[in-house]
């Protein structure tokens, strides 16, 4: 059975150009076997995201960061390593490696925190990756 067609062609490929009005003829069978297509699944760009954070393998980030006193005062400040860790000795190595001052702060939200004078963000991170506290894959470095 033919039927016959009028369509618009959308695609500046070809002899129609946009806005041409045609007519054609199409086998019935041929033209509903070329409709059928499959439309594709939704992709959620947030999928792996969310799998990330549900729990299991998540990644535990050490952060290091730099606040600015005042003036050229700087503090650095270590958040999120491991609690199986014994903070004072670390600060005591890392006091003793970069001839500066520190102390570990007990935050409400975020635990035990080293602060270390100065800007020590590059030292601290070969450190506890030389050390092997942290891999290198694991540490965020923020600032500026």
């Amino acid at each position: 059975m033919k039927v016959k067609v009028t369509f618009r062609c959308l695609f500046m490929s070809g002899k129609c150009g946009p806005g041409f009005l045609g007519l054609g003829l199409f086998d019935k069978q041929s033209f509903m076997s070329d409709l059928d297509v499959q439309i594709p699944t939704t992709f959620d760009p947030f999928a792996d995201a969310n799998a990330e954070d549900s729990g299991a393998g998540g990644k535990e980030y050490v952060h290091i960061r730099i606040q600015q006193r005042n003036g050229r005062k700087s503090l650095t400040t270590v958040q999120g390593l491991k609690k199986e860790f014994s903070y004072n000795k670390i600060l005591k190595d890392l006091k003793k490696e970069f001839c500066c001052n520190g102390t570990v702060v007990q935050d409400p939200e975020l635990g035990q925190v080293i602060q270390l004078q100065g800007d020590q963000r590059k030292n601290v991170s070969t450190f506890l990756v030389q050390a092997g506290i942290v891999k290198k894959d694991n540490i965020k470095i923020h600032g500026f």
